[in-house]
């Protein structure tokens, strides 16, 4: 018996040390093409590239040196700065405000038709759930692009284009909170013949509400940066004023430093005040 116990014992120490030694192997593969694959993209990134890397590394900080100097110079005139555009900013909030509702909404509707054992067409998961691949694999400013060449400048671009792209990213994110959702309040609701709708708004969409908001609050920050830099190609909102105060040889390094200060305080505070919230949700629904 003791015999048997050993070599059993033997057995398992041998095929453990075995399975790390795969494991380790696997893992020195793995990072020999990682360091291989960072080595090749940087080479042909420089050799593509219109300067040397390495050349011109010792003056990445002159334009933000530039930039912090002449708004240090007009230190007296940035706060009327600020005042001049918070209205920009006001519209660059807007829009994320108003993209983060809508693809929310469309996000809602895509997870739970592409949720294994809440589907209405379970034979069509796949189709809802590529067409969220789509909307996630399109970059915002390409979408932007786009639409600025259908329908013109303006923030209505930056909102359509924000929304595809939100609706793509938390509708993988609310599909797999609904994953683990309970379904027991979903089959007694379908015993006593309710309708999909009705199963869906009364026994799962209380269950994960809490953490679908907290993702929307956590998209909304995100697309408060996106809007602005969307601003960039002339969607808006503070982007395209930071866009027209960073053109060289315009003086106007000042209004850079108010736009970058407004950005910046603004982002804290959605952060904390989403960070609070989120914190009840989560807590507030365990």
């Amino acid at each position: 018996m003791a015999d048997l116990l050993l070599t059993n014992g033997r057995a398992m120490r041998e095929a453990y040390l075995a399975d790390v030694r795969r494991k380790r192997m696997y893992g020195g593969i793995l990072l020999v093409l990682f360091i291989a694959l960072m080595a090749s993209g940087f080479r042909l990134a420089e050799d593509r590239n219109a300067g040397g890397f390495l050349v011109g590394i010792g003056q990445i900080l002159d334009f933000p040196a530039e930039v912090v100097a002449e708004g240090w110079a007009k230190r007296a005139e940035i706060p009327g700065l600020l005042v001049s555009f918070f209205p920009s900013l006001i519209e660059t909030i807007n829009i994320a405000a108003v993209s983060t509702i809508f693809g929310a909404l469309a996000a809602i509707v895509l997870a739970l038709l592409s949720t294994r054992g809440l589907a209405r067409w379970p034979r069509l998961i796949p189709v809802f759930r590529r067409l969220m691949d789509a909307m996630r694999a399109v970059p915002e400013i390409v979408i932007a692009l786009i639409l600025i060449f259908i329908l013109g400048g303006g923030p209505v671009p930056a909102m359509i284009a924000i929304a595809i792209h939100t609706a793509g990213a938390l509708g993988k994110l609310f599909s797999e909170v609904a994953e683990n959702a309970d379904l027991k309040p979903v089959e007694g609701l379908q015993s006593v013949g309710a309708t999909w709708l009705q199963r869906m708004w009364i026994g799962v969409v209380p269950q994960v509400a809490p953490n679908w908001l907290s993702y929307g609050l956590l998209r909304f920050e995100i697309n408060i940066r996106a809007s602005a830099i969307l601003g960039f190609v002339g969607s808006g909102g503070i982007g395209h004023d930071l866009k027209l105060a960073m053109q060289w040889g315009q003086g106007k390094y000042d209004q850079v430093v108010a736009i970058f200060a407004l950005l910046f305080i603004t982002i804290v505070i959605v952060d904390q005040i989403s960070g609070r919230a989120r914190t009840r949700l989560v807590k507030g629904a365990s």
